[in-house]
């Protein structure tokens, strides 16, 4: 459990209160603006295809803006300080690498469910279509735990900062973080999911840069990165790291990093392909357009789902690398560099290894360098990675829980009313429950680092059969749904076991060490490898041919779309993204032609990133044990900076010169609809908006109706 030093935090509770509530209805009342204007000035409704999938309609640089926002989870930033903190240079990279390659090689993934399943509304669904009801069964209990890992880990590390900066009692901030992420994503679905992402990401990279210019550049104790270099030698020479070449934070031969860097390949393996968020951001694209169906029944997008997929997910998983490499590389070896300073919070002792594993590394260092600026920018920080990696996870089980667990098994025929209604009960409920679980999390002594580190034991077994569903025709039912169960037993035995003859006691301290932890998470990830050919063989091959996915239909908005079209006197239902016209396809051979050439690319891009992050660029400084010299370490940091700057405009400007006509478009109708001059263009003509064809010309049917004001 983190405590509040003795001095008391840095800032007041009502500074606390005023973050957690102020700002998440601030978000909220955001949101319900924007889902307003979508639907006035864009012909959008709330349909439940656009509530879980945003009507398919999302560009590239959204999609790699929501990867790295759901990707940047609290225990993106603290987590990965922690293990700079412990480990030193190796620790940010160990992280950084070891979670960016999964969001790589899911752009396969990504091609082949839009192969296989184009119509899917998560990935469980598939599992049923092709195995039936028990395999579907075991694999949406893998998901859930999923989920409630990532959630429980995000409200532990949220609320454990924010009780560490302001004082507000762990229990109230686990109950009051999600309330404002509850609202803005009920109100706008998985769009104000990607719509807020973007701004949580812009905010976090704005904040990491602030961070790092102060610790490298101006702050008046360190203020350089060579600064930083003289101080990490001296930390070194009073406290070596067991394990690290001549017990040095500079380099990256790390026994214990080596681990953790295992442990958490491992675990965010699970995290990626099994939590149905990432699932989500590939079903968001179906069409080309973002915001705007345009001329849908003219210009079909050969699979434009795919073409903004694989830039997307590729976009953000190399610009995600740069947060917690910079950050961690910044504020835990900024920490290590200022504890035996009279600024740091902890002085004259080191910082607490309880409050390491919660994550406090960060907020003290901020707090050292910038002193209640510091802990504001922090608590900003950390309230935007908890609260936008949140919603997607809100989104993910109402998800699941709508179309895998209601439709599927309880009212197969719901109308997308009711469907509607089910998202937004099952995301207060799920909000509700997991705000209990992470309080008792909280007195029961288990942290978020922890949790991230039990991960992987507890859901990878499922990795490798999810995988294989999608890509291996043999694999049956028997072997699907057995060996995740297999697995999971196996890395609870190994886990424990080995904790067992470690420590001699089973407690959280001995559970959490390294060791157990690395058994337990190899064990997982690896079973199946045994399990799934020896069942599979056993009792037959399967033979699939692919066609039970390709019959998944969409849910049923019909009643939603003539309802809104009606009220409202406004829109050809025809025309509403979502409705049937909007899904036009292209054909069939040409769209399986494109995916086949995108395939090929995914894979080929993702082999190439995967080598050269775990083994061309560590490898080498990990085997010669070479430790940095300062020349080498300012380049290091300086290539950091860089890299993060290409993440802002990969993230931050991209996205909006993506949607720069869209944005256009809807300033420019609100204006003309507040003075009166124009009422929003939606008699109909979807292509033509506000009296004006793609080209800017104004249509002849608006010249002659331009003169009525609304």
């Amino acid at each position: 459990m983190a405590d509040v030093s003795k001095v008391g935090p840095p800032l007041n509770q009502a500074s606390g209160y005023g973050i957690i509530l102020g700002l998440g209805f601030a978000f909220a009342l955001g949101m319900i603006g924007t889902t307003w204007a979508l639907k006035r000035y864009h012909n959008e409704v709330q349909t439940s295809e656009a509530f879980s999938t945003a009507g398919r309609s999302v560009k590239s640089g959204l999609v790699a803006s929501a990867v790295v926002s759901s990707w940047t989870w609290a225990a993106t930033l603290l987590q990965s300080s922690s293990v700079a903190y412990n480990y030193g240079v190796s620790g940010p990279f160990w992280y950084a690498s070891g979670a960016t390659v999964q969001v790589i090689l899911f752009a396969t993934l990504a091609i082949e469910l839009k192969r296989r399943a184009p119509n899917a509304h998560t990935f469980l669904e598939t599992v049923r279509a092709r195995y039936g009801k028990a395999t579907h069964i075991v694999f949406l209990v893998f998901a859930l735990m999923t989920n409630i890992l990532v959630t429980a880990m995000l409200l532990t590390g949220g609320s454990a900062v924010v009780q560490s900066l302001t004082g507000v009692p762990t229990a109230a901030a686990c109950f009051l973080l999600p309330i404002g992420v509850v609202l803005y994503t009920m109100f706008g679905g998985i769009k104000a999911t990607f719509l807020t992402d973007y701004v949580h990401t812009v905010i976090i990279l704005i904040i990491i840069f602030l961070f790092a210019f102060t610790a490298y550049a101006t702050n008046n104790i360190i203020g350089s990165p060579g600064r930083v270099y003289d101080l990490l030698l001296e930390a070194a020479q009073a406290h070596p790291v067991e394990g690290n070449a001549q017990g040095s934070y500079l380099t990256f031969r790390s026994k214990e990093g080596a681990i953790f860097f295992v442990i958490n390949i491992v675990g965010n393996f699970g995290t990626v392909f099994l939590d149905n968020g990432y699932w989500l951001v590939l079903l968001t694209n179906n069409l080309s357009r973002f915001g705007n169906a345009t001329s849908v029944k003219q210009n079909k997008a050969i699979a434009a789902g795919v073409e903004h997929a694989l830039p997307g997910y590729v976009m953000g998983g190399l610009s995600w690398f740069a947060i917690p490499w910079l950050c961690a590389t910044t504020m835990g070896l900024a920490a290590l560099a200022l504890e035996n300073n009279p600024v740091f919070p902890t002085y004259p002792g080191r910082i607490p290894t309880h409050e390491v594993s919660a994550g406090l590394v960060l907020p003290h260092a901020a707090t050292a360098m910038l002193g209640k600026g510091g802990a504001s920018a922090t608590l900003l920080l950390i309230f935007m990675a908890v609260t936008s990696a949140m919603s997607a996870e809100l989104i993910a089980v109402s998800t699941i829980f709508t179309y895998d667990i209601y439709q599927g098994y309880i009212n197969p025929k719901a109308s997308g009313t009711f469907l509607i209604r089910m998202s937004h009960a099952s995301c207060v409920v799920y909000s509700i429950i997991m705000a209990a679980f992470s309080t008792g999390l909280y007195y029961g002594g288990v942290s978020m680092g922890y949790l991230y580190l039990l991960m992987g034991v507890i859901i990878s077994a499922a990795v490798i059969p999810a995988a294989l569903t999608l890509t291996w025709k043999d694999q049956n039912w028997i072997a699907a749904a057995m060996s995740p169960v297999l697995g999971l037993a196996c890395s609870l035995i190994a886990w424990l076991v080995t904790a067992k003859s470690e420590c001699g006691v089973l407690n959280v301290e001995c559970t959490g060490s390294n060791y157990p932890m690395l058994a337990g998470n190899v064990t997982a990830l690896l079973s199946p490898i045994v399990f799934v050919p020896v069942l599979t063989l056993a009792f037959g091959r399967q033979k699939y041919d692919w066609v039970s996915m390709r019959m998944i239909s969409r849910g049923d908005d019909t009643e939603i779309i003539r309802r809104t079209s009606v009220a409202s006197g406004a829109a050809d239902p025809e025309l509403v993204p979502g409705s049937e016209a909007a899904r036009e396809q292209a054909t069939e051979e040409a769209e399986i032609a494109h995916l086949n050439k995108m395939a090929k690319i995914a894979r080929g891009l993702t082999v190439f990133m995967t080598i050269a992050f775990l083994v061309l660029w560590p490898m080498p400084l990990y085997g010669s044990k070479y430790v940095f010299s300062k020349k080498f370490f300012t380049g290091w940091v300086v290539v950091g900076i860089l890299w993060l700057f290409c993440s802002t405009f990969a993230v931050g400007i991209f996205p909006v010169w993506q949607g720069r006509k869209t944005a256009a478009h809807t300033v420019k109708s609100m204006y003309l609809d507040l003075t009166g001059k124009r009422r929003p263009a939606l008699q109909g003509r979807v292509q033509e908006v506000n009296g004006e064809d793609e080209s800017g010309r104004v249509t002849p049917e608006e010249k002659v109706g331009a003169g009525k004001s609304g």
